[in-house]
């Protein structure tokens, strides 16, 4: 069983939201569709359930052309970031409503409505109606009506977004071994790199309608085949600048240089495009790696992690840092760049050298 987007496009009117678009997805995987909000990702699911019709390509679902099958004819499930559940119906009628229409007994219905409801912690309010619920129970409520339903296809449009920071990290851990023993494909769409690592399975950049990127999450992280799947894959933003390479070093414009190891060092001398992701610079001391020094714009503290964002080679970069690391506004920053985990890309966008 594949999901393929064969040459698929979808305009409206004079704008383009689509780009050719070629995807096969297997029977049993996790993909994840990753960008920034109108990059594409909700346009695309639309068109896999049959929610929407490309402008032109074909969509192939279990070796059948389904382009123009309705979406009540495919045994696709799916949930949106905005949570919607029937407001006269019990909790568990909400989540057993597929099942009724599908004609499952009743004894079914009950075992595949309590497992669901106990993985998403909703057994104590099953007889309570969406209106009595927080509007994180009314997501896991929606939620949990799609994964009862036991689709072929199951899509998932950022359904955790709104939920409580605890609840959120415990399914995104829950999610891949729960979709485990299916045969289903799961298409998990969303904004944050740190889902897609979590997941793992494959990922899809995604840049204003154009799928940069596909294959496995991990090798995408660590080996991002353009810059603009670089940018669309690091959070905080991905430091970038121009460089000249001469022999073994690379030099900013404003005289900032460092030395290149292994196979960087034999690329051909001349201009290229560097980048880092924020987490390889540091405020921390640590052998090998090169120093730099910066005027801070922000220093704040996200979690347990200090982000200090500062000017340097007149842009702005970001470092994020674990543990907490003050500095003052305008002051200069001693700043630490481990080389070796940067990127440089020719003149057309393409990797040409680096890895995580």
């Amino acid at each position: 069983m594949t999901l393929e987007l064969r040459h698929v496009t979808k305009a409206v009117g004079a704008e383009t939201h689509i780009l050719e678009t070629n995807l096969v997805l297997e029977e049993g995987s996790f993909n994840v569709l990753l960008g920034t909000t109108l990059s594409g990702k909700t346009t695309l699911l639309q068109l896999m359930a049959g929610l929407d019709r490309p402008s032109s390509g074909e969509i192939w679902f279990r070796g059948q052309n389904v382009t123009g099958m309705a979406v009540q004819k495919r045994n696709v499930s799916m949930v949106y970031q905005q949570f919607i559940n029937y407001p006269h119906l019990s909790v568990y009628e909400n989540i057993a409503s597929p099942l009724k229409v599908a004609g499952m007994d009743r004894g079914e219905i009950e075992r595949r409505v309590g497992a669901v409801s106990e993985l998403l912690r909703l057994k104590p309010m099953l007889q309570r109606r969406p209106a009595e619920l927080s509007g994180g129970q009314q997501q896991r409520t929606a939620i949990a009506r799609a994964l009862v339903k036991d689709s072929d296809l199951v899509l998932l449009d950022e359904p955790l977004a709104n939920l409580d920071y605890k609840l959120r990290e415990e399914l995104r851990d829950e999610l891949p071994r729960l979709f485990a023993g299916r045969r289903c494909i799961v298409v998990y769409a969303t904004t944050e790199p740190t889902e897609a690592l979590l997941f793992g399975g494959n990922t899809a950049t995604l840049h204003e309608g154009r799928v940069t990127q596909f294959g496995p999450t991990g090798a995408i992280y660590r080996k991002p085949k353009d810059l603009l799947s670089a940018q669309v894959f690091s959070d905080p933003p991905l430091n970038v600048a121009q460089v000249r390479k001469q022999g073994n070093r690379i030099e900013l414009a404003n005289g900032i240089g460092f030395a290149l190891e292994g196979p960087t060092a034999g690329l051909p001398d001349g201009p290229y495009t560097w980048a880092i992701r924020a987490h390889h610079i540091s405020p921390e001391v640590q052998p090998g790696l090169a120093e730099l020094n910066g005027r801070v714009l922000l220093a704040e503290l996200t979690g347990s992690d200090s982000v200090i964002h500062f000017h340097l080679d007149g842009a702005t970069w970001i470092s994020q840092s674990h543990g907490v690391h003050p500095f003052d506004v305008g002051a200069e920053a001693k700043l630490h760049v481990d080389v070796a985990r940067s990127f440089l890309f020719g003149a057309d966008g393409q990797l040409v050298g680096g890895s995580e």
